[in-house]
């Protein structure tokens, strides 16, 4: 067990069949490495009860409700259903919801539509939402003003936009996550964007199965391995890894008020 971390896995999808062989050893791992909890987040309805038998199984694992932007689905989500299935004491957050230009599966105006409808949920739950955001920096920013999102608060999740749309968030109020990409050797502009983000709007976070860091870039990703995204996060920002991984999980609890 490590006696000095404290870190937070602010995003994750172990509910996935990547951890279906060896889930309860994945989080023996993920305890091993100081990671006190997480949080596990919704891409569609039909996992919803996946997520709720793990929340409700383990006292470190809590969980959102949303369809990812480019889920395809027969029928839209609306207010009144995502507010019905987030009514759990586990669920801290709405999303993952967003805009991806990234990979055109779903319409651009039905992405923008479904995002507002997750905004407007959140703020009836008082919930913070959980941003997806790929190749649609300028969309993504001005619907997140536009919806008012102070009003309920949010994280870009895995953020991996240039400066002046994190800039452009953070005078939002809006928290900044990064995950294992901050620590790939080209990534010299992402680990600047990290330096700079304010030190109480800052998370740390895997997105695993996606997205192992270095060294485990191009293998499965878990939470365990959230300590590597903070000690790259660290360095850049010249703190200690011990400092670093307190202000971020403290920064996870307050923001999803576990």
């Amino acid at each position: 067990m490590t006696d000095l971390l404290r870190l937070f896995d602010s995003h994750c999808h172990v509910d996935f069949s990547h951890f279906d062989e060896d889930r309860d050893a994945m989080f023996e791992r993920m305890a091993a490495e100081g990671v006190e909890g997480c949080v596990v987040v919704g891409v569609d309805f039909d996992h919803i009860d996946t997520l709720k038998v793990l929340a409700e199984a383990r006292e470190n694992v809590w969980f959102s409700v949303g369809i990812h932007p480019n889920h395809e689905v027969e029928l839209e989500p609306t207010v009144e259903q995502l507010c019905q299935l987030a009514d759990h004491p586990r669920c801290v957050a709405i999303g993952e919801t967003g805009m991806d230009f990234f990979r055109h599966h779903v319409d651009p105006a039905l992405q923008e539509s479904r995002f507002r409808t997750h905004i407007r949920a959140a703020k009836l739950l008082n919930k913070p939402v959980i941003v997806h955001n790929r190749d649609a920096d300028a969309d993504t920013m001005r619907i997140l003003r536009e919806e008012n999102i102070s009003e309920c608060g949010g994280i870009m999740h895995c953020f991996s936009a240039d400066q002046a749309t994190a800039d452009a968030a953070v005078e939002l109020g809006m928290s900044i996550s990064f995950s294992g990409n901050v620590t790939f050797k080209r990534n010299d502009e992402l680990r600047g964007v990290a330096a700079s983000v304010p030190a109480d709007l800052l998370l740390v976070e895997t997105d695993s199965p996606y997205l192992a860091p270095m060294p485990f870039r191009g293998k499965r990703n878990e939470p365990a391995y959230v300590k590597h995204v903070a000690a790259c996060i660290a360095d850049v920002r010249g703190v200690s890894l011990a400092e670093l991984a307190a202000q971020t999980t403290r920064n996870t609890r307050a923001l999803f008020s576990i």
